[in-house]
């Protein structure tokens, strides 16, 4: 077995810092130590002291990482708009289903599926994602990861200024499985 020199067992130290445990493990019961009469080998001897050689790197904070520089679509719509699609009055001009894909086939449809919308003139788009992951699901990533995908490729899409809006869906549209694409008026002139 091969030990870390001091610069990767520093390095370790500082990544094993910032890990936080999905479960809480029960402690393992160490075995009991035995005193030990006499010298120690010269071996061992080596290998305790070069354990104690190796500085202990203070944890570091992770840094936070940066968003995106795209413009939030969040708040672009007004009021009348937010309470049409809150009671499901909005009938969206087309759909797109992702439900099912893989993440990869997925992203490379929505692409095709915006520039197809936003071709046709449409206003309103109906994204079928699949529903979010169960708070008490154990494996979060085992169900909703297009959906949790979605808004980070909805954010670098090359048609992300044509987004005026991402919301959630009423119930009759697919509700937490489903998202509106509310698409911004084209410029005339």
């Amino acid at each position: 077995m091969r030990h870390l020199d001091p610069e990767e067992a520093a390095a370790w130290h500082r990544v094993m810092a910032t890990v936080k445990p999905l479960r809480v493990a029960a402690p393992v019961p160490r075995p009991s130590t035995a005193v030990v009469t006499g010298k120690p080998s010269a071996a061992l001897a080596k290998s305790l002291a070069a354990r104690r050689a190796v500085p202990v790197a203070p944890a570091v904070p992770p840094r936070p990482v940066p968003k995106p520089a795209v413009r939030t679509a969040q708040n672009t719509l007004d009021a009348s708009w937010d309470r049409k699609l809150g009671r499901g009055a909005v009938i969206p001009d087309s759909s797109l289903d992702l439900h099912g894909h893989t993440l990869a086939s997925a992203h490379a449809l929505l692409d095709q599926g915006l520039d197809r919308a936003i071709r046709r003139g449409d206003r309103v788009l109906l994204l079928v994602t699949g529903k979010p992951p169960r708070p008490e699901s154990e494996r979060p990533h085992a169900r909703g990861a297009i959906r949790a995908a979605v808004s980070d490729w909805l954010a670098g899409s090359r048609h992300a200024d044509a987004i005026a809006a991402v919301r959630g869906a009423h119930p009759r549209h697919g509700g937490q499985g489903a998202l509106y694409l509310v698409f911004r008026r084209p410029r005339v002139g």
